[in-house]
Parts: C-alpha cells; sequence; structure tokens
C-alpha cells in the first residue's frame, strides 16, 4: 500500500532534508502490528529528529513522530486484530524506527496499548507522549508521598506541552500549582488559561547566586527544563518534598551540591517515559482516561501533514505553545 510520510534524509556532507514523500508500506520497519495512523503529536524529540540530531535520530533517512494512535490494518500477533484502535508512544518510535508522522506504521506488538474505551484517537494524542510525561511525573511524585497538604508544587516550562499538562493534573488532584516560565509576558495567556494559582518567571527559577541552598518556595516540583533551573528546583524546593526532571530544553548538566539532599532530604525522581514498563504504562493511559482525565481548550493546535516543517521550526526556536496535533488525512 502506498502512502504518505513526512521523511527526513541526511546527505553525505552532513546536511538535513525533510519533504514529504510517498512509501510502501513494504518499505517500512520489522514488527507484528501495521498500524494505520489518524493523528500523532508533535513532541520536541520529533524536531530534533527532523534536525539530524545524532544522539536522537538512529537512522537515515527517517519518518519522526514518537507518538501514534489509529487503528490496526494486519497482525501477526494473537492479541490484536484488524479494526482495533490502539495508541503508541516511546520506546524507538519515530527515532529507530518509522514513526507517526506517516500514515501507516509496522510495530511490535509489545509496544501497543489497546485505547481505552474512554478516550477517542484524537484525546489519546492530545494526551501523547507530553501528557504521558506528566502523568508519569505526578505518578513518581504521588508515589513518593506528596500530597496537597505539603504545600505548593512547581512546575518549569509550564507554557510547553509537558509543563502545560502538568499543571492541568496537579490542579485536578487538588495541589496548588506554580506556573514558571521563561517571561510572564509571553506566557501570560497560556497560564491563565490552566488555571494556575501563581505565575513565576526566570527571575525566581533559575538563581544564579551560587547559593547552596535557597529559601523555600515549593512543595515539590516537575522540572521540564532542566540545567540551572532543576538545581534551582531542587535548592528552593521545602524539607522532604520530591522533584521530578523529564526534560532538558535548557541543558543536560546539571550543577548542584548535595545539600538538599543530605540537609533537606529532597528526593530528585528521574521520569523515562520512553521505557516506561508495560504495566504502569497500562495504569496511567486509564488514568489518563478516567479519573485524571483533563481538558484542554484553546491549548492544541491542529494540523496535516504540510504544516509540520513550520511546527517544527517553532519548537527548534523554543517558541511553541501548547500541544500540536498531527492529522492525517
Amino acid at each position: 500500500m502506498k502512502f504518505q510520510a513526512f521523511r527526513v534524509f541526511k546527505q553525505d556532507n552532513g546536511s538535513v532534508e525533510r519533504k514529504i514523500v510517498t512509501m510502501n508500506t513494504s518499505e517500512l520497519s520489522e514488527g507484528e502490528v501495521l498500524v494505520k495512523v489518524v493523528f500523532s503529536g508533535l513532541n520536541y524529540k520529533d524536531a530534533l529528529c527532523a534536525k539530524g540530531h545524532p544522539g536522537v535520530a538512529g537512522k537515515f533517512p527517517l519518518t519522526p513522530g514518537i507518538d501514534a494512535a489509529g487503528e490496526v490494518v494486519q497482525s501477526t500477533n494473537q492479541q490484536f486484530k484488524e479494526g482495533d484502535k490502539v495508541l503508541l508512544t516511546g520506546y524507538r518510535l519515530g527515532m529507530a524506527m518509522d514513526g507517526g508522522f506517516g500514515e501507516y506504521i509496522r510495530v511490535p506488538a509489545a509496544w501497543i496499548v489497546p485505547l481505552p474505551k474512554e478516550l477517542s484517537l484524537r484525546e489519546s494524542m492530545v494526551y501523547g507522549t507530553a501528557g504521558f510525561t506528566a502523568a508519569l511525573s505526578v505518578y513518581r511524585l504521588t508515589k513518593a508521598g506528596q500530597t496537597p497538604e505539603m504545600g505548593p508544587v512547581l512546575v518549569t516550562g509550564a507554557a510547553g506541552g509537558v509543563g502545560s499538562f502538568a499543571v492541568l493534573l496537579l490542579k485536578k488532584l487538588g495541589f496548588e500549582v506554580i506556573a514558571g516560565t521563561s517571561r510572564l509576558d509571553d506566557a501570560h495567556d497560556t497560564v491563565v488559561q490552566l488555571n494556575a494559582d501563581k505565575h513565576v518567571d526566570k527571575n525566581e527559577i533559575d538563581d544564579t547566586s551560587g547559593r547552596p541552598l535557597l529559601k523555600a518556595r515549593w512543595a515539590g516540583a516537575v522540572d521540564v527544563v532542566g540545567g540551572n533551573v532543576l538545581a534551582t528546583a531542587l535548592k528552593a524546593c521545602k524539607p522532604w518534598g520530591n522533584v521530578t526532571a523529564c526534560g532538558n530544553i535548557a541543558s543536560h548538566e546539571l550543577h548542584t551540591t548535595v545539600y538538599p539532599f543530605i540537609l533537606n532530604g529532597v528526593s530528585l525522581l528521574g521520569i523515562d517515559s520512553q521505557n516506561c514498563p508495560m504495566p504502569i504504562r497500562l495504569e496511567l493511559w486509564q488514568h489518563l482516561a478516567e479519573a485524571w482525565k483533563v481538558q484542554t481548550p484553546g491549548l492544541v493546535k491542529e494540523i496535516p501533514l504540510e504544516g509540520l516543517e513550520e511546527a517544527i521550526q517553532r519548537f527548534l526556536s523554543k517558541k511553541n505553545r501548547g500541544q500540536v496535533l498531527l492529522k492525517h488525512a
């Protein structure tokens, strides 16, 4: 079967070319299940793949798209049959195997999540990796003992995909939320829509004083940014609070001291949504379909395949706000 895909090519001189091409399903990666993709979400990792980032893109040519939701077309695995609605996030989809920016994908059955009956295909991709990563962050916070009674939780990068979902989920569970963004004026409207309790900018979440500890300003944090912002989240966290690390849009490096950990008992929790074990993955998707279900009015932009290039440029320039959803024709 022939189909359209947004494809990334790397030339011998290292330059990268991106274009929409016609492919055949016989060209797809190996796997037991062929899925016709209806929706896919655009993530920062997809933008890095589209840029040809060697630490993210595992092969060329490559169809990015680490998220996909659609219907099974063919399956050699008894767990799935033609017509089943399914979703996929993470693993090596869109990185080492062709992903959701093509109208078809072929994947291992072990990567597939049956679509919860309470979710539509579109809703699952409105969440996508961003919503799932936020849910995993909230899950780990609560499993570590974080409660609303402990005080407010800081969410950095709150105007982006993961951050906005983290704010919504924490509010859903009764937490007071401090939304942190790089600038107040640029993200004000987004933060208002998220209903965060307080909005702070770089001056409060990116400390450059050099002090090993700061006056406690939040009881926990979900950090999407990394680098010095993560270090600040740790230094200004109340004793026995928890901080999750799920992104590195500012930096992959972390320079701090042991004092937040040995003097304040703060816990740093790593979030790996790409390789999350399937039992937890299934549990979280059911949470998102039922008790944790949130709405994102005005924060989702739906685009066709032809709109990907412009959207990718916004991600690479760090100007994206909210969630971008690719809908295949």
